[in-house]
């Protein structure tokens, strides 16, 4: 003992001086690397004295003129069109602000009226940095990207309709011309985009019209991390939606209609009312600490005819995912909106049948949504009502019967298959099926995964108040901590995830009250993980979401109580019990089944107890 106690004092020295070994070459290392590095500038800085300061304005003057000179050849027979000064064209109508750029004929920038971004401005997507080009012919084996070139704008026309339009000019000096023309309509969130070529067969090679999308999204919900979690890029290839999320690529092999950049509430498509032939799509979400979210590039090509005029006709959409809004612009546009997809995609029925029209209905009559959310709930529990009515009162009896299953249990002691064979046989006498109870947490699977993608791709939702909550469809904020909890916690404390948290752990203790008593440490303290789990969980989520899960465990508590003390008569339950036993017995075959299971193993088990007392 002595020996081994000398062992462990010379391991945990040898572990100290190890411990203090690499923590001073670690410090001599850094100090070592500090000193190179002052070294190091202070070369570089007296290198900086000798070296001759540059006119930084003749600098500036020559790289523009380069530049110039590089575009004037490029630009070919659109010479008037290399050099210019930007100039940009506002059209509003009752929902958006369009601001349209001269340089590439291009929309610059579109401002939203009717939502604002996490920081009280404004939404606004496109923001100057994305672009929409294509290639033309300039001249002999030359060639210049639309967005290069400065087209010269037309005026503002209105039209009879109520719409808008406006054209951007290119001219040739050989008579060749391209004209964008975009119409913005009433009240509505899509621009016409018609392309018209005036020499189309000299402008594009063999009538292929390459078309670059270059696009950033920028941040507008409460925190980045989770929008850009739910961002993603949706499509429709040969009239099916599809999209792409987890991937950072995709090629087009059937002709694409549209293509958008989503963003959680907000997206930016582009429509082919011919469709594109073929094409390609990179982005890749962005993971530092900046507002911006994810970066786009897609190359989208169509064959044009061969011929002198083309008329190109496309669309482009700024704008909210709203379901009722998308399903009106193109084939499967709402898709965008994600009620339910992949391993998810059951649910996406329930959205779009049920919970979305119930929600709209109730939405039409009351102003605030939370009352919306309550009154959601209260129709989800009262359609499931017969369901779970049936599994409380099988805990009902399973509560009237735990007298008898903790005497069997003192019975049996450790003999387990005889304590189940036990228990099965006095389910079957009072006809209590012990699974019952598992209908309202197996109803609740889909109910919830249903209420996750709708409470998160809902923007009726977005920026709506509700008691403490400044957001539905963001977590609310009671505190803000000074640190991030990791497992999903994240910096904040969400009082509508405790209150969903606590109600959890309410409903797990009455029916631990229910069921006879658990020796095992497992089970005994299963029913308090998983609320517990659920603050982790629930931490980051809608509050819109959190709120229905508090009131519908509200409504179980409830029930369960009002059930027990005022519907359900125990001491009748009692007296129907002894009228079954003493009633013939019919077993069912998965019952004879399963009670000829639990006595092979029990006599499997009598006979290794057997073999062990003998040796």
């Amino acid at each position: 003992m002595k020996t081994d106690k000398n062992s462990v004092i010379g391991f945990v020295l040898l572990g100290i001086l190890f411990f203090l070994y690499f923590w001073y070459t670690n410090k001599q290392q850094t100090a070592l690397v500090e000193m190179k590095k002052k070294q190091e500038d202070s070369l570089a800085r007296i290198a900086a004295t000798r070296i001759k300061v540059l006119d930084t304005t003749t600098a500036k003057l020559d790289s523009i003129k380069r530049d110039s000179a590089i575009r004037v050849s490029a630009a070919g027979s659109f010479t008037t069109a290399a050099t210019g000064t930007e100039q940009m064209v506002a059209i509003e109508n009752e929902v958006m602000k369009v601001n349209f750029s001269n340089k590439g004929g291009k929309v610059y920038s579109v401002l939203l009226k009717n939502y604002k971004s996490h920081d009280g401005q404004q939404v606004t997507l496109s923001g100057g940095g994305d672009q929409i080009s294509y290639a033309v012919n300039t001249g002999a084996n030359q060639s210049a990207q639309t967005a290069e070139l400065f087209f010269t704008p037309g005026a503002v026309l209105k039209n009879t309709d109520g719409s808008q339009t406006i054209r951007f000019t290119l001219q040739a000096q050989n008579g060749e011309s391209i004209v964008h023309e975009y119409t913005i309509k009433k009240g509505e969130y899509m621009i016409d985009w018609n392309l018209n070529l005036s020499g189309a067969d000299k402008l594009l090679s063999q009538g292929q019209l390459n078309m670059q999308w270059h696009a950033t999204t920028e941040q507008h919900e409460k925190t980045a991390a989770y929008e850009r979690q739910m961002s993603n890029i949706c499509f429709s290839e040969g009239n099916d939606f599809d999209y792409i999320s987890s991937k950072t690529e995709h090629k087009f092999e059937k002709p694409v209609q549209w293509l958008s950049v989503v963003q959680q509430f907000f997206n930016t498509t582009v429509i082919a009312k011919n469709g594109f032939s073929t094409g390609n799509v990179n982005w890749s979400r962005k993971t530092d600490s900046s507002s911006q979210l994810a970066t786009v590039d897609a190359s989208l090509q169509m064959k044009l005819p061969l011929t002198a005029s083309v008329s190109v006709p496309l669309q482009l959409y700024y704008g909210p995912s709203d379901y009722n809004i998308l399903r009106k612009q193109a084939p499967e546009m709402e898709k965008i909106v994600n009620l339910g997809r992949d391993m998810y995609s059951f649910v996406r029925p329930i959205n779009k049948y049920i919970i979305l029209n119930v929600f709209n209905f109730f939405a039409g009559f009351v102003k605030n949504y939370g009352w919306v959310v309550l009154l959601l709930t209260l129709f989800i529990r009262l359609v499931t009502a017969p369901l779970t009515y049936s599994s409380y009162l099988s805990g009902a009896k399973m509560k009237v019967m735990r007298p008898e299953l903790d005497t069997l249990k003192k019975k049996f002691g450790d003999d387990q298959q005889g304590f189940a064979m036990e228990q099965m046989k006095l389910f079957r006498e009072a006809g209590v099926n012990p699974l019952g109870g598992c209908i309202p947490a197996l109803l609740q699977i889909p109910i919830f995964f249903a209420l996750y993608s709708f409470f998160n791709s809902n923007i009726a939702l977005r920026g709506q108040s509700f008691l403490w909550s400044q957001d539905l469809s963001s977590y609310d904020v009671i505190a803000k901590l000074p640190f991030n909890v990791p497992m999903g916690f994240g910096d904040h404390i969400s009082l509508f995830t405790i209150t969903a948290v606590i109600t959890s752990f309410l409903i797990s203790i009455y029916n631990m009250s229910m069921t006879p008593t658990q020796d095992n440490p497992a089970l005994k303290y299963m029913p308090y993980i998983f609320p517990f789990m659920l603050l982790f969980i629930f931490n980051r989520l809608p509050s819109a979401l959190t709120w229905y899960y508090t009131v519908s465990n509200l409504i179980t508590l409830g029930l369960q109580f009002v059930i027990q003390n005022y519907i359900i008569d125990h001491d009748k339950i009692l007296a129907k019990i002894e009228i079954k036993r003493k009633a013939p017995k019919t077993k069912s075959k998965w019952q004879e089944k399963y009670e000829q299971m639990m006595d092979s193993n029990k006599k499997v088990q009598d006979l290794k107890e057997r073999t062990q007392k003998k040796k």
